[in-house]
């Protein structure tokens, strides 16, 4: 990877670029209140569970399509894609999550990426809404950046989001919240590297989950009396 890549990258996917997902707990808030997610080791297993079951997996299945899509500019079938990944979500909080953070990486990255085809890629999409996992690969393909090292920057983003959440509401203290960041370090790789070789074709069929404490965590949130989180 040349350095302005590697740069671009990081920046992307820096909490500076502001995409409003310190404001997101992916349902962990009610985790934490329900008594799920109490300590280091449960903030890890919650986390994990998402990576390799839930919704997590999900969105890298869609950004690993997205940006093939992307790469070869195949926008009939990267507006496929971007379609599903607003209908699979679950629940309306969910949908939220990603649409929001989706739409402000579309807006900053117009504005800052200085991806010129980024806009042209985007300009065929039937709805205004975009996953936020779709909206970045389609700027990761579009800059260069490998499948495989494209999905493990996203997926650090996304785990390292959930761990400064857990860090507000567990809570965890610094230590403690690298320390589960680095117990995953292993998974988040290893996710990586498979949705990289994931085969071709319809990409429903690689969608799941069996993370159903977490699914209904995300749709009870929405009632919940108290909350720091949106979502």
């Amino acid at each position: 990877m040349a350095d302005a890549e590697l740069f671009d990258l990081m920046s992307w996917m820096s909490p500076a670029w502001p995409i409003g997902a310190f404001a997101h707990s992916s349902g962990l808030e009610w985790a934490v209140e329900a008594g799920h997610v109490t300590d280091r080791s449960s903030t890890r297993d919650w986390i994990v569970a998402l990576v390799e079951h839930g919704a997590i997996h999900n969105d890298l299945v869609l950004f690993t399509h997205a940006w093939r899509a992307s790469r070869l500019g195949d926008a009939g079938r990267f507006d496929e894609v971007a379609q599903l990944a607003l209908a699979s979500q679950i629940g309306h909080e969910r949908y939220v999550e990603s649409t929001a953070q989706g739409s402000a990486f579309v807006r900053i990255s117009r504005a800052a990426s200085g991806v010129a085809d980024f806009t042209k890629q985007l300009a065929g999409l039937e709805r205004t809404d975009i996953a936020y996992p779709v909206a970045a690969a389609a700027l990761f393909a579009l800059r260069g950046i490998a499948l495989e090292r494209a999905l493990t920057a996203w997926l650090h983003g996304a785990v390292s989001n959930l761990v400064s959440a857990a860090q507000r509401l567990v809570p965890l203290g610094q230590t403690d919240g690298q320390l589960v960041l680095h117990d995953c370090r292993e998974v988040v790789m290893a996710a990586a590297k498979h949705m990289a070789n994931l085969p071709d074709g319809d990409p429903f069929d690689a969608l799941g989950g069996c993370t159903l404490v977490a699914d209904l965590g995300c749709m009870a949130h929405e009632t919940q009396y108290t909350r720091l989180f949106r979502t």
